[in-house]
């Protein structure tokens, strides 16, 4: 594989409840490996039909505040023609539709270029499914 394109695999155990799991840590750890200084994008895609990726600010309530959002847009109740696994369970569906399950980012100097306030997370709102995995890659 060529040094312009590299690609890794994360593995995310999200539990059994809906979260917005912080993965800026997971992607600049990655960065300081695959881009060495380089200019380029990061893709981040999350190979799942009930999960997205999310950029947003965590840790002052924006994140508890995307989930109760999802709620309101979202019900977890009999409304939906996909019902099997969990009462609701036809909105995790809906999800990536609102939601993405990607999202590309700028790296300049090998760095992710991310506002002061933005965090890149996961979000899944899927409570019968806990693993899940994240594939990062850099094109630089």
């Amino acid at each position: 594989m060529s040094d312009a394109f590299t690609t890794r695999i994360l593995n995310v155990t999200t539990g059994s409840a809906e979260t917005v799991v912080d993965l800026t840590h997971e992607c600049e750890s990655f960065l300081r490996e695959a881009a060495r200084g380089r200019d380029g994008l990061l893709n981040i895609f999350v190979p799942h039909a009930t999960a997205g990726v999310a950029v947003l600010e965590t840790g002052a309530g924006s994140d508890s505040d995307l989930l109760a959002a999802l709620h309101t847009l979202l019900p977890a109740d009999d409304r939906w023609q996909h019902r099997h696994g969990s009462p609701g369970h036809g909105r995790d569906h809906v999800l990536p539709a609102f939601i993405a399950p990607h999202a590309t980012l700028p790296v300049v100097g090998g760095s992710l270029e991310l506002g002061t306030w933005q965090s890149v997370c996961l979000v899944d709102t899927n409570k019968d499914n806990p693993d899940r995995q994240v594939r990062l890659s850099f094109l630089g």
